[in-house]
């Protein structure tokens, strides 16, 4: 058996994994922890001694708000009866992968190859999106020209159905002015 084989961890629960926050798609600190084989603690330690290691666009503190939103959200528990003491740290992509060189244990680098396929999947997914949506745009854009096209056909053949005022017909004989 194949060493993928053993690991197997679908692309689609790490995907669900991945949130979008202040615009970046993430994944949770606790998340990447589970996915790499260790504490949270452990990876969080790990930030904290090579922080040098990780700027804000690859790992940042969410705020007491964003936390509060995904802890509703997730329906996890409260602050004060065995949750979390402090705000969760959310990584990205990059963050992900510099979050297991950092780790170096075997099954951080081997999983770190299924959060960056993760990634791109999604990143080519939205792509995909971005173009479907072009192309509608596109679409809609020539079919408002045909519109008004056809708009302007109609009020021409319109116009042709309307029957022509009957020509003033002299009449015939001698014609007196009243005036």
């Amino acid at each position: 058996m194949t060493k993928e084989k053993k690991l197997s961890i679908p692309l689609e629960r790490i995907a669900s994994s991945i949130l979008v926050v202040r615009g970046h798609k993430v994944l949770l600190d606790a998340d990447l922890a589970t996915l790499y084989g260790v504490t949270t603690k452990r990876l969080n330690e790990q930030v904290r001694r090579n922080r040098e290691r990780f700027p804000e666009d690859f790992v940042f503190q969410l705020a007491q708000d964003e936390h509060e939103a995904l802890r509703s959200q997730f329906a996890t528990s409260n602050a004060g009866r065995g949750g979390r003491r402090y705000l969760p740290y959310v990584f990205t992509e990059y963050g992900a992968i510099m979050a297991a060189a950092v780790l170096n244990t075997p099954r951080a680098v081997e999983m770190s190859l299924y959060v960056v396929r993760t990634f791109v999947r999604l990143r080519e997914m939205l792509a995909s999106d971005k173009e479907l949506k072009r192309k509608l745009d596109e679409l809609e854009r020539r079919l408002g020209a045909h519109d008004q096209a056809i708009a302007s056909i109609l009020s021409a053949i319109r116009e042709l159905m309307v029957p022509p005022e009957a020509p003033k017909k002299r009449k015939i004989g001698f014609i007196q002015n009243e005036d």
